[in-house]
Formats: C-alpha cells, sequence, structure tokens
C-alpha cells in the first residue's frame, strides 16, 4: 500500500535524528518477516482491515505530529508492517521468491525515500511547513478511511 509506505517516510521525517533511518528500517525488516510468513501459508487474520487501519493510523500520526514518540511510531510501524508484508507474500505469483521479494522491499524503500523527500521538500522551520505535513497527514488518513469503508 503506497499510502502507508509515503507516510513511514514522512514520519521518519518529521522528528528526525534517529527516526529518520528507523522507522524504515523497522518497516521494511519487519514487512520482509511478514512476507516469509505469507510463503509459508500461516493465517493471519483482518490483513486487509490492518493495512487499510494502518493508512490512518500513520496519517493521524502524522496530522497530530507524534513526532516526539519515535518509539510508539515504531511500534505502530512493526505491528502493520507484519500486516503489508504478510499481502505480499499470499499475493505472490508462482515463480522464484528472491526477485519477487527484493522488487517489492526495493519499491518500499524508494517509497519511503520519497516520503523522506517530500518532508524535505516542504519541510523547513516556520508555520507553513508544520501546516503542510499536517495536511498531508490528514489527506493519507482521509485515502485510510476511504480504503477502510469497503472492508468494514
Amino acid at each position: 500500500m503506497r499510502w502507508a509506505m509515503l507516510a513511514i517516510g514522512i514520519l521518519a521525517y518529521q522528528p528526525g535524528g534517529r527516526a529518520f533511518w528507523m522507522l524504515p528500517s523497522v518497516f521494511v525488516m519487519v514487512m520482509a518477516i511478514g512476507w516469509a510468513l505469507g510463503v509459508v501459508g500461516m493465517q493471519l487474520p483482518y490483513v486487509e482491515a490492518s493495512i487499510a487501519v494502518s493508512v490512518v493510523v500513520f496519517g493521524g500520526a502524522i496530522l497530530f505530529a507524534l513526532k516526539s514518540s519515535v518509539t510508539i511510531c515504531a511500534a505502530l510501524a512493526r505491528l502493520f508492517a507484519l500486516f503489508h508484508g504478510y499481502a505480499h507474500g499470499v499475493a505472490m505469483p508462482a515463480g522464484p521468491a528472491a526477485p519477487y521479494a527484493a522488487g517489492f522491499i526495493a519499491a518500499s524503500v524508494l517509497l519511503h525515500v520519497a516520503g523522506i523527500g517530500f518532508g524535505l521538500a516542504i519541510g523547513g522551520v516556520g508555520r507553513r511547513s508544520e501546516t503542510a505535513l499536517r495536511a498531508a497527514g490528514l489527506v493519507i488518513a482521509v485515502i485510510g478511511m476511504a480504503i477502510l469503508l469497503p472492508i468494514a
């Protein structure tokens, strides 16, 4: 889900510091674990709903500037990354697993980088940059709610 990946990048940008590398790294590592669980056929409930909720939660975290709580954001990233990876694992087409995994992991990293780049592009000091980041969080959260409505 590209919106969650972009949101992780923006969340990584907001506080900066260790979050800048930690949130995307944690997400990708746990996503790979989730992928492996999906590949081996483990059952995980509420996958689609959890992915949609992740978009709402990550958007809300940006909107409400939870940048001071890197630990909470990292915990949320770990939780939801499991579902994102699992979805890739169960949707994997027949064929070699390594290129497929490398592809979705690379795409996820690029989307994280795009989110960080978005933050860098509109970031800075001042009320306008903070408002723009929060507006992006609102848009992402609303998109997540729109994705969630048909599932619920």
